[in-house]
Protein backbone atom coordinates (compact mmCIF):
# COMPACT_ATOMS: atom_id res chain seq x y z
CA UNK A 1 0.00 0.00 0.00
CA UNK A 2 0.96 3.31 -0.56
CA UNK A 3 1.39 5.91 2.06
CA UNK A 4 0.42 8.94 2.19
CA UNK A 5 3.25 11.79 1.31
CA UNK A 6 3.60 15.35 2.54
CA UNK A 7 4.43 17.62 -0.40
CA UNK A 8 5.61 20.64 1.99
CA UNK A 9 4.06 22.08 5.53
CA UNK A 10 3.83 25.38 6.94
CA UNK A 11 2.77 27.03 10.22
CA UNK A 12 -1.15 28.59 9.69
CA UNK A 13 -1.80 31.88 10.49
CA UNK A 14 -3.02 33.67 13.95
CA UNK A 15 -6.56 33.61 12.18
CA UNK A 16 -6.56 30.43 10.93
CA UNK A 17 -5.63 29.06 14.40
CA UNK A 18 -8.07 30.76 15.89
CA UNK A 19 -10.58 29.67 13.17
CA UNK A 20 -9.24 26.09 13.66
CA UNK A 21 -9.87 25.76 17.87
CA UNK A 22 -12.99 27.13 17.44
CA UNK A 23 -14.17 24.28 15.22
CA UNK A 24 -12.11 21.53 17.47
CA UNK A 25 -14.40 23.33 19.80
CA UNK A 26 -17.30 22.84 18.42
CA UNK A 27 -16.60 19.11 17.98
CA UNK A 28 -14.99 18.21 21.58
CA UNK A 29 -15.54 21.16 24.00
CA UNK A 30 -13.60 22.06 26.65
CA UNK A 31 -10.77 19.48 25.52
CA UNK A 32 -9.77 21.23 22.58
CA UNK A 33 -7.36 22.87 24.43
CA UNK A 34 -5.21 19.63 25.05
CA UNK A 35 -4.79 20.78 20.92
CA UNK A 36 -3.38 24.06 21.65
CA UNK A 37 0.17 24.72 20.62
CA UNK A 38 2.35 27.75 19.84
CA UNK A 39 2.81 26.45 16.50
CA UNK A 40 0.47 24.61 14.03
CA UNK A 41 1.63 23.65 10.74
CA UNK A 42 -0.63 22.91 8.22
CA UNK A 43 0.65 19.30 5.66
CA UNK A 44 0.20 19.90 2.08
CA UNK A 45 -0.92 16.03 0.88
CA UNK A 46 -3.38 14.15 -1.45
CA UNK A 47 -5.21 13.36 1.51
CA UNK A 48 -9.01 13.83 1.46
CA UNK A 49 -8.19 15.82 4.62
CA UNK A 50 -6.32 19.06 5.92
CA UNK A 51 -3.86 17.30 8.03
CA UNK A 52 -2.72 19.37 11.11
CA UNK A 53 0.73 18.75 12.37
CA UNK A 54 1.09 20.02 16.33
CA UNK A 55 4.90 18.75 18.07
CA UNK A 56 5.96 17.45 14.93
CA UNK A 57 2.79 14.86 14.55
CA UNK A 58 -0.27 14.76 12.54
CA UNK A 59 -2.96 15.35 15.41
CA UNK A 60 -6.01 17.45 13.83
CA UNK A 61 -7.83 16.62 10.84
CA UNK A 62 -10.27 19.31 8.93
CA UNK A 63 -12.91 18.61 5.87
CA UNK A 64 -15.94 20.52 5.17
CA UNK A 65 -16.27 22.64 7.81
CA UNK A 66 -15.47 20.50 10.99
CA UNK A 67 -12.25 19.59 12.36
CA UNK A 68 -11.27 16.33 14.84
CA UNK A 69 -8.74 14.65 16.21
CA UNK A 70 -7.16 11.99 14.05
CA UNK A 71 -7.05 8.87 15.64
CA UNK A 72 -2.83 9.42 16.57
CA UNK A 73 -4.23 12.74 18.11
CA UNK A 74 -7.15 10.57 20.06
CA UNK A 75 -4.50 8.13 21.45
CA UNK A 76 -2.01 11.02 22.20
CA UNK A 77 -4.06 13.91 23.78
CA UNK A 78 -7.27 11.60 24.99
CA UNK A 79 -10.32 13.70 25.13
CA UNK A 80 -13.66 12.62 26.51
CA UNK A 81 -17.22 12.69 24.81
CA UNK A 82 -18.75 12.18 21.01
CA UNK A 83 -17.86 8.48 21.37
CA UNK A 84 -19.53 5.21 19.81
CA UNK A 85 -18.01 2.20 21.93
CA UNK A 86 -18.45 -1.22 20.00
CA UNK A 87 -17.91 -4.82 21.07
CA UNK A 88 -15.02 -6.59 20.33
CA UNK A 89 -16.26 -8.67 17.51
CA UNK A 90 -16.45 -5.18 15.57
CA UNK A 91 -12.60 -4.49 16.03
CA UNK A 92 -11.22 -6.49 13.25
CA UNK A 93 -14.26 -5.07 10.65
CA UNK A 94 -13.55 -1.47 11.42
CA UNK A 95 -9.67 -1.42 11.26
CA UNK A 96 -10.03 -2.74 8.24
CA UNK A 97 -12.46 0.42 7.14
CA UNK A 98 -15.10 -1.17 7.55
CA UNK A 99 -18.43 1.70 8.12
CA UNK A 100 -19.92 0.97 11.68
CA UNK A 101 -23.21 -1.58 11.53
CA UNK A 102 -25.42 -0.80 14.34
CA UNK A 103 -25.72 -4.80 15.69
CA UNK A 104 -22.10 -3.88 17.53
CA UNK A 105 -22.67 -0.62 19.08
CA UNK A 106 -22.79 -1.52 22.86
CA UNK A 107 -22.91 2.54 23.68
CA UNK A 108 -23.26 5.57 22.05
CA UNK A 109 -22.49 9.00 24.37
CA UNK A 110 -25.67 11.76 24.02
CA UNK A 111 -23.42 14.54 22.28
CA UNK A 112 -23.04 11.82 18.94
CA UNK A 113 -24.78 13.85 16.40
CA UNK A 114 -25.73 13.52 13.02
CA UNK A 115 -22.94 14.49 10.48
CA UNK A 116 -20.31 15.42 12.79
CA UNK A 117 -17.36 12.86 13.44
CA UNK A 118 -17.04 10.63 16.22
CA UNK A 119 -14.67 8.78 17.87
CA UNK A 120 -15.15 4.92 17.80
CA UNK A 121 -13.57 2.83 20.98
CA UNK A 122 -13.21 -0.82 22.11
CA UNK A 123 -15.86 -2.14 24.60
CA UNK A 124 -12.47 -3.47 27.00
CA UNK A 125 -9.81 -1.07 26.42
CA UNK A 126 -11.36 2.27 25.45
CA UNK A 127 -8.85 2.47 22.56
CA UNK A 128 -9.89 4.67 19.57
CA UNK A 129 -10.33 2.58 16.70
CA UNK A 130 -12.26 5.02 14.09
CA UNK A 131 -13.13 8.37 13.03
CA UNK A 132 -16.85 8.18 11.79
CA UNK A 133 -19.44 10.15 10.40
CA UNK A 134 -22.79 9.20 11.76
CA UNK A 135 -25.94 9.27 10.05
CA UNK A 136 -28.07 9.67 12.94
CA UNK A 137 -28.01 11.35 16.33
CA UNK A 138 -27.06 9.12 19.99
CA UNK A 139 -31.32 8.61 19.85
CA UNK A 140 -31.34 7.82 16.63
CA UNK A 141 -28.37 5.28 16.77
CA UNK A 142 -29.91 3.07 19.92
CA UNK A 143 -33.05 3.19 18.04
CA UNK A 144 -31.77 1.32 15.47
CA UNK A 145 -32.52 -2.52 15.44
CA UNK A 146 -29.56 -3.15 12.18
CA UNK A 147 -28.51 -1.12 9.26
CA UNK A 148 -25.08 1.23 8.75
CA UNK A 149 -24.57 3.77 11.76
CA UNK A 150 -21.83 5.62 10.56
CA UNK A 151 -19.56 5.90 8.08
CA UNK A 152 -15.83 5.11 8.39
CA UNK A 153 -13.72 7.92 7.45
CA UNK A 154 -10.65 7.19 9.15
CA UNK A 155 -9.11 4.07 11.13
CA UNK A 156 -6.29 2.18 12.45
CA UNK A 157 -3.89 0.57 9.59
CA UNK A 158 -4.66 3.48 7.24
CA UNK A 159 -2.77 6.16 5.21
CA UNK A 160 -3.56 8.96 7.32
CA UNK A 161 -2.46 6.65 10.73
CA UNK A 162 1.03 5.19 9.14
CA UNK A 163 1.94 8.82 8.27
CA UNK A 164 5.86 9.62 9.36
CA UNK A 165 7.01 13.09 9.28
Amino acid sequence: MAGLTIKKRHAIKKSQLIALMKKLQTAIGEDAALYSSPIIEIAESPSKFNIYVIDKKPLVMEQDGWAFPTLRGAVMRPFSGRRIVVDMGAVSYLINGADVMRPGIVSVTDDVCAGSPALVVDENHGKPLAVVIPFYDAAGITALEKGKAAKNMHYIGDELWNLEL
